[in-house]
């Protein structure tokens, strides 16, 4: 899935084959088979079903790729499909680009390709369905145009369903119902959310919020929630809000952590309640963490403050129902020697650091219920596979303090002793940003 990233750079990709014909294919919507295993052996990795980094012999700093994947990788809210524009080999001015779509629950990883009969622009979008469809959004003169492509035969088959005028639109993260893609085309004084796949005929604008907004991270499992980060009209400090799509819009604020400070969402968990945001109300930008409805302020982790590297989470482990502290959340490292995977816990005060896999997608990957983060990847040697990371385990925090049994819990805020807790559950953007710390 693809969220808010404040900080680092913006993922890009590996080398692959060039398009054409897949063996195996036998009439419209026949998927090919797969030409090949995702299994590689690489430092930190060892070959099997697929890909397993080792933490053992994983570590920070090492470059993820020679090729940055052009236009990222985008992931289905399940992990079970994601989509990326590629490009075939060659010098940058000759390439032609066209989607491509990954299928990453089955036995072994394997990529499609989705070529038309022109290539694409860079600058086109890609989202994957949980059928298997992908959406591509086409920038043509002042307008957006959107389509379905899917496998057929020998070929892509493609199904138009619209155009939004509109100059600029960004497409929202795939919605977890899996059958509903959103754009934002965001103006000077507000901004219009578009539903332009899943609808009932071709896209329709569902919201118009005032002010300038930017981001797009859902908070449920239904696909009807969603928070974005809005700068109200005429200026002031971002603000996350929600949008209540089964109300025709209704905005809601989220986070308000100080009065003046910014404070957006990059990432939620519907199960535990768990929120990673990004707020200077310590006093300069820093990643923290809170739960929605809990009395318990936001915490702002020294851990996951480096000095020489930008730290953006992208995927929380899910099904940790009502235990927020225990989810383990995987994030992207940027620094000067390339991209590699971070693994933490708010219950703990430890970072861990991994080796990516080479040409995995910065910012790409998913969680399983049991702790296992599945990277994706593509090389030169691997067109399309997926490195398999077991979350490390931390020390159990305590059932009676919340603190771990060592001492460390890793859930104290991070600035100075302020106002005590409130003592009954409030929204998230109403709990203080300190609170007294509890004596030993």
């Amino acid at each position: 899935m693809t969220a808010c990233a404040i900080e680092g750079g913006s993922a890009g990709a590996a080398t692959t084959a060039e398009p054409g014909t897949e063996p195996g294919t036998t009439g419209p919507g026949a998927e090919p088979e797969p030409a090949g295993s995702g299994d590689a052996v690489l430092p930190g990795l060892t070959a099997g079903g697929a890909a397993r980094v080792s933490p053992a012999a994983s570590g920070p700093g090492t470059p993820c790729s020679d090729a940055p994947l052009p236009g990222g990788l985008t992931l289905t809210a399940d992990g079970a499909y994601a989509a990326r524009l590629t490009a075939t080999p060659g010098p940058p001015d000759e390439r032609a680009w066209y989607p491509e779509r990954w299928t990453l629950d089955g036995p072994e990883p394997y990529a499609v390709p989705l070529p038309l009969d022109q290539p694409e622009e860079p600058d086109a979008q890609v989202a994957p369905l949980a059928d298997g469809r992908v959406l591509i959004r086409r920038r043509v003169a002042d307008r957006q145009m959107f389509s379905l492509l899917y496998p057929t035969g020998p070929g892509t088959g493609e199904l138009l369903l619209g155009t939004v005028a509109c100059p600029e639109a960004t497409l929202l993260p795939p919605s977890p119902d899996g059958r509903s893609v959103y754009a934002l085309a965001a103006g000077a004084d507000h901004a219009s959310l578009w539903l332009v796949a899943g609808g009932a005929s071709g896209p329709e604008e569902v919201a118009r919020i005032a002010g300038r907004c930017s981001g797009g991270v859902w908070l449920d499992r239904a696909g009807r929630m969603l928070a974005l980060d809005r700068q109200a009209p005429g200026g002031g400090p971002v603000k996350a809000v929600s949008v209540d799509l089964g109300r025709r819009g209704e905005v809601t604020p989220l986070l308000q952590i100080a009065p003046e400070s910014d404070d957006r969402l990059l990432l939620a968990d519907a199960d535990s309640g768990l929120l990673l945001l990004r707020s200077d109300a310590p006093g300069h930008d820093r990643l923290g963490w809170g739960v929605l409805g809990s009395c318990l302020p936001v915490r702002f982790p020294e851990c996951l403050r480096l000095a020489d590297a930008a730290v953006t989470p992208f995927a929380v482990q899910p099904g940790q129902m009502l235990m927020p502290e225990s989810c383990a959340v995987a994030l992207r490292i940027d620094g000067a020697a390339g991209s590699w995977v971070g693994v933490w816990r708010p219950a703990n005060r430890r970072l861990h650091q991994f080796a990516a896999p080479l040409g995995w997608a910065p910012g790409a990957g998913y969680w399983t219920r049991d702790g296992v983060l599945r990277l994706p990847y593509a090389n030169g040697a691997t067109p399309c596979g997926v490195a398999m990371l077991d979350a490390p385990a931390d020390v159990e925090p305590s059932s009676v303090t919340g603190r771990t049994r060592g001492g460390e819990g890793g859930t104290e805020p991070s600035a100075a002793v302020a106002a005590p807790a409130v003592c009954k559950p409030v929204p998230l953007g109403q709990a203080p940003l300190h609170r007294a710390a509890p004596p030993d």
